[in-house]
């Protein structure tokens, strides 16, 4: 009993703690997979005319109301949506009651029991809330209406979010409603500026003060361990705010690598007890912007790493989920990214908990493309984004609107609600000793990098369109960026392909065209090739591979790219592996041998040399591995590096009895027999017609041919020259080639080949074709598993890797990695197909294999940039390939990496070996 009784009083103030706190009753789901179905109407476009349900949250588009709509539209749907929703009210007795929509689009006007809430919000993508205290029927059902109007009644709202727009415009409540009671003396918010020196203030937003309250604050770790004692002040009516002050010793502090998180506890009290009591996370960190220097974060200079990322899924538009969240920001941080850019208005605030408690920096951004807010309603929204986003630390930067979007007369209202005087940017304009521009070219980084006085950070960059921009050309851009004295980083454009699944067309993906492709992911989050080349070239623990030869000693340059961790806190682990043959069915390499170097103490921004110990027997190897992983043990790349040289690499000897290499003549065809196989040759063009083996015809011809050159056939020889037969061509014309076909009793037949030309080209090296309908896959020994391009070569790996067929194109159909185009570093390859495979070997090193031709894409722009030329032929054996540009810029614009191949006209030569 004495127990019970001792029990009792811990029970009635656990009951009063919850009852001193805010509470939240949904009146929606919370997120996508989690609806609450309302009645709806649609007054336009599909399933309109007719009350019915939908899920709320959602955009009713996605539900099968209305029409779709994409910014550049000519045809602007303005359907409205009419919601009811009955709720129980309980009686809630000395509290207030506010109804919180924590995004709509975009005019809602909200009634409870036919009474108007408040004034029409408008302003598709921020929080707001009315007062509903008086409007509610206690303990009742009450009756919640509302109206959302697609469009906006202010022309200001429609030109800064749906005119000219580069994104989906979607209509609904996409983001949760609920119902907020709190007592009548309340904390209505509160806004925080905790600094590295541990020095904090706290801004209370009280409201209905009586006189003689008490405001306390406590500082806890996320465990509910306090930190310091409580401090406090005592409550003044007459005051808009409180401000409650204190200092802290070391406090753990905050940022991208280390994103260390606290919460403080505020509460209101008298002489009863606690009022109420609200708690807030937040983070020790102080963000400077150091006119002509640079950005810096609790005193280290950053350099911003980030892309830019819409809010969206395919299946339900804006109306996302925590597990969304977490999986972007770990996919970006997957691409060794410490930043993001909120594009182009304020995302659920859950994904900036994400970025606060993973580590990325911020740009938060009021919505505003190419036209902006009036200055009425545009007060009204920055508050509302202020207010709401004021207390995470990974926000760096206010932007007021984007790509002339900006208006003026608010640039001085973000500082009204933030204590923390976060500099407010306009993207893509010189302000505030920043210059963003956007899509700069390589010639304007040259001239930045000389003469650039602004803290240089594109907010948009390196445009991805389908397979290109993002990771093509960033090598260049970013060698050169960081030369310069002021520079900040940049923001790829952009994160995703916004491709919505269309319902109203048999749910087809949807990226109105050429608008929406521009992602290093795919709409689901599929990986494309640039995926790979950002997290090398973006690696905080930079390393830049050369190849192995005679004289590597088991040591590798290294720099710490990092901005706090030491490269003692990073861990290192490498394999010797043996890689399967051409003719082993698998891929997997086999570990010869392994380690785990210790890594020198460099401190942020030191060079040293990394001594991996390697055994004595290394080089007996196929390739090495180097893994570098992070100071919280997550992967940031793995580098590889081919031991031997492909002349090295063992081939087949061709196991059938040799009976003699036999020639024979019909009409225009010369017949090599060898190894019980037939080859088929051209007289009148030397080309290889056909190979018979057995009863099968592989279907290998027309060459080989030189890439891109026009040619005539000078001579064609056929002879026997000590025990082996000798097919030889010679051509002339644009350029020289001179090749041999060399035929040896059971071995398979060698090709060797020499070519002169001279000057610029897209692509250099010989050709063949053989049927794209009859390819089934390829195998091969090289990088992989994506194709490159001349200007995205780094993010591949070093091994044996398979592919089958597909006829993917990036940001179009989503199936990677895609079948065809250039292969970096192949050794061998296996070229699978319907007729009877066959292996062709290279002697030479860096030879790139041409995999068929990519289709076009269906929305392909006139001025195409990111179609790359590529040769006739459809399987080669290339020295050069193309490169590739952006949305906007053609690669001749993107720096050295993006030129053409130049050849002076010294003689290329070549050896590839044919196995059928």
């Amino acid at each position: 009993m004495k127990k019970l009784l001792l029990l009792f009083p811990l029970l009635i103030a656990s009951l009063t703690t919850f009852s001193q706190s805010t509470i939240t009753k949904y009146l929606s789901g919370t997120d996508k997979d989690h609806t609450v179905q309302w009645d709806f109407f649609c007054t336009g476009g599909r399933q309109s005319g007719k009350w019915t349900k939908i899920a709320v949250p959602s955009n009713w588009e996605l539900q099968g109301f209305g029409t779709y709509n994409y910014g550049h539209d000519k045809v602007k749907a303005n359907e409205q949506g009419l919601y009811k929703h009955e709720f129980l009210a309980e009686s809630w007795q000395g509290k207030k009651v506010f109804i919180v929509f924590e995004g709509s689009m975009t005019d809602t006007k909200v009634l409870i029991n036919g009474k108007l809430a408040g004034p029409v919000h408008q302003g598709s993508f921020y929080r707001f809330k009315y007062d509903i205290t008086s409007l509610l029927k206690p303990n009742a059902q009450n009756l919640l209406e509302v109206t959302v109007d697609k469009t906006s009644a202010n022309a200001s709202v429609n030109d800064a979010e749906r005119k000219n727009s580069d994104f989906w415009l979607f209509g609904g409540i996409y983001r949760p409603v609920y119902l907020e009671i709190v007592p009548e003396t309340f904390i209505d918010r509160v806004a925080i500026n905790a600094k590295a020196d541990g020095s904090f203030q706290l801004d209370a937003y009280l409201q209905n003060l009586r006189g003689g309250e008490t405001i306390e604050a406590q500082v806890q770790k996320l465990n509910g361990e306090n930190v310091g004692k409580p401090f406090s002040v005592t409550a003044n009516t007459m005051q808009d705010h409180l401000e409650l002050k204190s200092s802290f010793n070391k406090p753990l502090l905050w940022s991208s690598e280390f994103p260390n998180l606290y919460r403080v506890v505020v509460a209101i009290k008298n002489k009863q007890g606690v009022i109420h009591r609200v708690n807030q996370k937040f983070g020790f960190r102080t963000v400077e912007l150091r006119l002509h220097d640079g950005f810096y974060v609790n005193g280290a200079k950053i350099i911003l790493k980030g892309c830019n990322r819409h809010s969206f899924w395919p299946e339900t538009g804006r109306t996302l989920s925590h597990p969304v969240h977490l999986l972007d920001v770990k996919l970006m941080k997957e691409m060794n990214m410490n930043a993001v850019r909120m594009s182009h208005y304020p995302p659920d605030q859950d994904f900036l908990n994400v970025c606060d408690s993973l580590g990325l920096y911020v740009l938060d951004e009021l919505t505003g493309w190419e036209a902006k807010y009036d200055t009425l309603v545009g007060h009204k929204l920055v508050k509302e984004m202020v207010v709401r986003d004021v207390n995470h630390p990974s926000i760096i930067f206010w932007d007021n609107g984007n790509e002339g979007g900006w208006n003026t007369l608010l640039d001085n209202d973000y500082a009204l609600y933030d204590p923390q005087n976060r500099t407010v940017i306009h993207p893509w304009e010189r302000f505030n000793g920043t210059n963003t521009k956007h899509y700069p070219d390589y010639s304007y980084i040259v001239k930045s990098v000389a003469t650039e006085q602004d803290v240089f950070f594109p907010t948009e960059f390196m445009h991805g369109l389908y397979d290109g921009g993002a990771g093509a050309g960033l090598d260049d851009f970013w060698s050169l960026m960081l030369k310069h004295p002021h520079d900040a980083g940049g923001f790829i454009w952009a994160f995703l392909d916004e491709a919505v699944i269309r319902t109203d067309k048999d749910n087809t993906y949807d990226t109105d065209g050429n608008h929406a492709p521009d992602g290093i992911v795919g709409p689901h989050r599929e990986k494309e090739a640039s995926f790979y080349t950002i997290k090398e070239i973006w690696s905080p623990v930079y390393i830049n591979p050369h190849p192995i030869d005679k004289t590597f000693d088991g040591k590798v340059e290294i720099e710490n790219r990092y901005a706090f961790t030491k490269l003692s806190q990073c861990t290192f682990k490498w394999q010797l592996v043996k890689l399967p043959s051409a003719q082993n069915k698998s891929t997997k390499a086999i570990v010869m041998a392994a380690g785990a170097p210790l890594p020198p103490d460099l401190a942020p921004g030191e060079k040293g040399m990394l001594n991996l110990n390697l055994p004595k027997t290394w080089a007996t190897s196929d390739a090495l591995y180097l893994t570098a992983y992070g100071p919280h043990n997550e992967e940031l790349f793995t580098w590889s590096w081919a031991i031997k040289a492909p002349a090295e690499i063992k081939k087949t000897p061709v196991a059938l009895p040799n009976s003699g290499i036999e020639s024979s003549t019909a009409g225009n065809e010369l017949i090599i027999k060898n190894n019980g196989v037939a080859y088929y040759f051209d007289k009148t063009t030397g080309y290889i017609e056909k190979v018979v083996k057995g009863k099968t015809t592989i279907s290998l011809s027309g060459g080989p041919v030189l890439a891109g050159v026009n040619t005539t056939l000078k001579d064609f020889t056929n002879k026997a020259v000590d025990g082996k037969y000798v097919i030889e061509a010679n051509y002339g014309g644009a350029a020289t080639l001179n090749i041999k076909w060399i035929f040896t009793a059971n071995h398979p037949v060698k090709l060797e080949y020499t070519y002169t030309q001279t000057g610029d080209a897209d692509y250099m090296g010989i050709t063949f074709n053989y049927p794209e309908e009859k390819i089934t896959g390829m195998k091969w020994l090289g990088r992989g598993p994506y194709r490159v391009w001349k200007n995205r070569l780094r993010g591949q790996q070093f091994g044996v890797w398979y592919k089958a067929y597909n006829n993917t194109i990036t940001g179009e159909t989503w199936g990677y990695p895609e079948f065809k185009g250039y292969h970096a570093e192949v050794n061998w390859v296996v070229i699978e197909n319907k007729e009877s495979p066959f292996t062709v070997y290279t002697d030479d090193k860096n030879m790139y294999f041409q995999m068929l031709r990519p289709a076009r894409e269906k929305d392909a722009l006139k001025e195409n940039n990111v179609e790359p030329p590529f040769p006739e032929g459809s399987i080669g054996f290339l020295n050069g390939i193309s490169a590739i540009g952006t949305k906007f810029q053609p690669a001749k614009v993107m720096g050295p990496q993006s030129q053409k191949n130049h050849n002076n006209g010294q003689p290329v030569t070549g050896t590839l070996w044919f196995e059928f």
